[in-house]
């Protein structure tokens, strides 16, 4: 019998395809569902289900699983999330509750989204989920800073898992990095600008001049600071963040109460103006370091050169900066907060806990070293340069008068700057950048500075960090 080969050829694949078609479409109907309960549908939670129903079908194919929110327990509705179509390829509307423990208590639900904020509700909802035998996931800094010790020996006695990548820097994947990505080194420091409210307010200062109380109300107008700005310009929004990265980088409990943290609102546009005369810009970092005496971990306005990379995150971004033994420097940057940046985080760490539910022994919790004997280093312990402005009256010996009560503490001058007086101004700012001493001895030298006769106003005090390595 001839066979043609052209005909034989077609034929195998048309056959060939049928055969894959078959497969997939068996593959695509054998796919596992994951059932999510999702808590709060503000800003972020309106953002993680918008981005889970959107790319459904993208999600579908990357994670081999259909990932449904099938239950929401909201106080009100978000105008920004549309629940009367369709979603997840389901004929029947997402249920919705006002009662947000109807969700915690549903059985049918594998992963429970906690994106409330706060700590007394939202520990109450993330403890009865765990005990219910859900995973959680959570963008709540405060509670992980707060009471993450306690929750992740819940999870781990639960065989359960708590993921919170989207509670520091919003979309930046930071925790990611640290608990896998940078996993082989040993982290010597961090440095972060985690706060978007901060960094905005800083950026209009120092471009345009203007007072920080005039951006706080536009950044209050624009969204960016609650009515209440003080977690953010006061940094116990950034601190609650330290506590969790200093946590991974370390391997250390979280240990939100020793983290020094000092605010922005003493900074002046002319701070920022002399600061760029000496080569700096003035940014609010969380910081955080491990040292032969221990561990620090602080917030505060710094100044840093111009030349680091993230003395170039401006506006409401954020940056992580992580030195690693392997690694060296990296810099991890991007939207620090918002609906989507945040609930893209969100949603990463659902379709990790989904991969992971056929798996049980395969934990993303992390692992904290809570019988190590751990020491954070009091800031008085510290060593930093300093940037000084002190008011003062305009007449002679006051360069020298300061100069003195500095030597006298060993503090030495690397720069000083006297601005001219203005006619009928009767003080003068003057401007002084020191070598590294101990904040202790610094303190002493400024509370004699702020005695002398001659001396208008509190002294500000800004550190200084050249981050090295």
């Amino acid at each position: 019998m001839r066979i043609d080969a052209a005909d034989f050829v077609l034929k195998l694949v048309l056959f060939s395809n049928l055969i894959f078609y078959s497969i997939g479409s068996f593959m695509q109907a054998a796919l596992k569902q994951v059932k999510v309960g999702l808590v709060g549908l503000g800003t972020v939670g309106g953002g993680t289900f918008n981005i889970l129903s959107a790319n459904f079908k993208e999600i579908s194919e990357r994670s081999g699983l259909e990932i449904i929110v099938t239950h929401i327990g909201a106080r009100r509705d978000n105008p920004a999330v549309d629940l009367s179509l369709p979603h997840f390829n389901e004929n029947k509307p997402v249920k919705v509750s006002r009662d947000i423990f109807a969700v915690v208590n549903d059985p049918e639900i594998d992963i429970l989204v906690e994106l409330i904020g706060g700590c007394d509700t939202a520990l109450t909802v993330v403890e009865q989920a765990l005990k219910q035998g859900k995973h959680v996931v959570t963008a709540n800094k405060a509670l992980i800073a707060e009471h993450g010790n306690a929750l992740f020996k819940l999870a781990n006695d639960c065989g359960k898992m708590l993921a919170f990548e989207a509670a520091v820097a919003g979309g930046i994947p930071v925790i990611k990095a640290l608990s896998e990505g940078l996993a082989a080194n040993k982290i010597d420091w961090l440095a972060g600008i985690i706060n978007g409210t901060g960094n905005f307010i800083l950026t209009e200062m120092r471009d345009k001049g203007r007072d920080f109380s005039e951006v706080l109300k536009e950044a209050q107008r624009l969204g960016y600071a609650e009515a209440d700005p003080s977690f953010d310009v006061e940094g116990t929004d950034a601190a609650h963040k330290l506590a969790i990265l200093a946590a991974l980088a370390f391997s250390v409990p979280f240990s939100f109460d020793k983290v020094y943290t000092e605010g922005i609102q003493k900074i002046t546009p002319a701070d920022l103006k002399f600061a760029d005369n000496f080569g700096y810009v003035i940014k609010h970092l969380a910081i955080a370091r491990k040292t032969s005496q221990g561990i620090e971990m602080r917030v505060h306005p710094t100044l840093i050169s111009k030349k680091q990379m993230i003395s170039k995150v401006d506006g409401v971004m954020n940056a992580v900066l992580v030195h690693g033994d392997a690694v060296g420097s990296v810099l991890f940057y991007g939207a620090g907060a918002g609906a989507k940046p945040t609930g893209s985080a969100v949603v990463a760490d659902i379709i990790d806990i989904a991969r992971h539910l056929s798996s049980p022994e395969a934990f993303l919790n992390p692992v904290l070293n809570e019988k190590q004997k751990v020491n954070f280093v009091d800031i008085n312990n510290v060593e930093l340069a300093y940037y000084l402005r002190v008011q003062a009256k305009d007449q002679r010996g006051v360069l020298a008068g300061i100069s003195k009560t500095l030597s006298e503490h060993g503090i030495s001058i690397e720069g000083i700057y006297q601005q001219e007086g203005e006619p009928g101004e009767s003080k003068v700012p003057v401007i002084i950048l020191t070598e590294p001493i101990l904040e202790s001895a610094m303190n002493a030298a400024l509370k004699e500075i702020q005695d002398l006769d001659y001396t208008e106003e509190e002294v500000l005090k800004i550190r200084v960090e050249h981050f090295k390595g």
